[in-house]
């Protein structure tokens, strides 16, 4: 039961943004239609892609952005006894100008498992970039599956509100991360702060190909 609940907690994690805890702080995710005090304010941590004017913030969980490369599913049961398989492409929502509402789960239905399909095959690389090293959550991170003719797919996290997965950006990966990072955040809209986890993105993203290629 344990690790049944923390792969599923893993996946429910909510941000980590200071303004979300500091109850003095106008937050749109804790308080619906009070403002986003990091937008103007300390967003060093905070997302480049897939923002809005009404959050910021960033999705924290490590394991969300592995099973996001994996394509997993997540598999659930509502309160009237229906079950579904949720595509966690299609899991977690984007803040839109309703980011209380994190994921696609409805009210009273809980995770009863996460699944992964049949094995793809080659080499499996996570990077994590942190302030320190542990107990840190990650400024970027690179998930990502590297075939043997350098094709593959990646998930990255510390960049969004939800795990970043971008077909284009799949699809550049043999071209080297530089243009796979470009495609990936092509709409990033990033602050002065946090303008540096463009380049982290490939340079982290480079370094989990050289892994993989060993």
């Amino acid at each position: 039961m344990r690790n049944k609940a923390t792969t599923a907690g893993n996946l429910l994690q909510r941000t980590r943004c200071p303004y979300f805890y500091d109850t003095n702080q106008p937050c749109n995710k804790r308080q619906p239609g009070s403002g986003c005090s990091a937008i103007g304010g300390f967003s060093r941590q905070h997302a480049v892609v897939g923002t809005s004017e009404a959050c910021i913030a960033t999705h924290p969980s490590d394991m969300a952005i592995a099973m996001r490369a994996l394509d997993a599913k997540v598999e659930t049961v509502k309160g009237d006894g229906t079950r579904r398989s949720i595509p966690i492409a299609d899991f977690h929502r984007l803040p839109g100008d309703t980011p209380h509402i994190e994921t696609n789960l409805e009210r009273g239905e809980f995770i009863t498992a996460v699944t992964l399909p049949a094995p793809i095959g080659g080499k499996h690389v996570y990077r994590k970039v942190r302030d320190r090293a542990s107990y840190a959550f990650a400024l970027v991170s690179v998930a990502a599956v590297v075939q043997p003719d350098g094709t593959g797919r990646f998930a990255i996290g510390g960049v969004a509100h939800k795990p970043w997965r971008v077909d284009e950006a799949d699809a550049r990966l043999k071209a080297g991360a530089r243009e796979a990072a470009r495609a990936a955040l092509a709409d990033a809209r990033p602050t002065e702060q946090n303008r540096y986890k463009l380049d982290l993105v490939e340079r982290t993203l480079g370094a989990a190909l050289a892994e993989a290629k060993g």
